[in-house]
């Protein structure tokens, strides 16, 4: 009897490659550590900026499935950096979910204008906050699938 290593099949390296990724900008390393250690147990694939210089520079250059973001970071506020997101070709897309101690309805608004798909107040219940990810992302899927599908349509005519 021999054994023999059988090739994946195509379906399993299809899954591999739609692992998704996610991008914490958060200055509380050990905050960003138990979101990027908890996501990647998930499934998810994750990347980390301290700054939300550093973090805008991974957005443009990565392009993220999706950013979870801190209000208050040492350079610039979440406002700014969704704002900055929002304006971008590039980033326009990425679903951003804020993650902050604050919570007021004029910051609620103030995030919601600056391009916030969600406002999570800290702390959090990790298990809903992975299904706002997974829905976030499936979300911004759907639109460009749709996106992709009309333009596709408009190219006939």
């Amino acid at each position: 009897m021999s054994t023999q290593v059988l090739p994946e099949p195509k379906q399993a390296e299809y899954h591999r490659t739609l692992r998704r990724t996610v991008l914490v900008i958060d200055d509380d390393e050990a905050m960003a550590d138990v979101l990027s250690r908890r996501l990647e147990q998930q499934g998810f694939a994750s990347k980390t900026a301290d700054s939300g210089a550093r973090g805008l520079a991974i957005a443009r250059a990565d392009r993220p499935d999706l950013i979870l973001l801190d209000l208050r970071l040492p350079d610039k506020d979440g406002f700014t950096i969704c704002e900055e997101l929002a304006d971008s070709s590039e980033t326009c897309c990425i679903p951003v979910i804020i993650l902050s101690g604050l919570e007021s309805p004029d910051i609620i608004r103030r995030a919601r204008a600056a391009g916030c798909h969600f406002f999570v107040r800290k702390p959090y219940d990790p298990n809903a906050l992975l299904v706002l990810i997974r829905q976030a992302i499936d979300e911004a899927n759907h639109w460009f699938e749709e996106d992709a599908e009309e333009s596709s349509s408009d190219d006939l005519f």
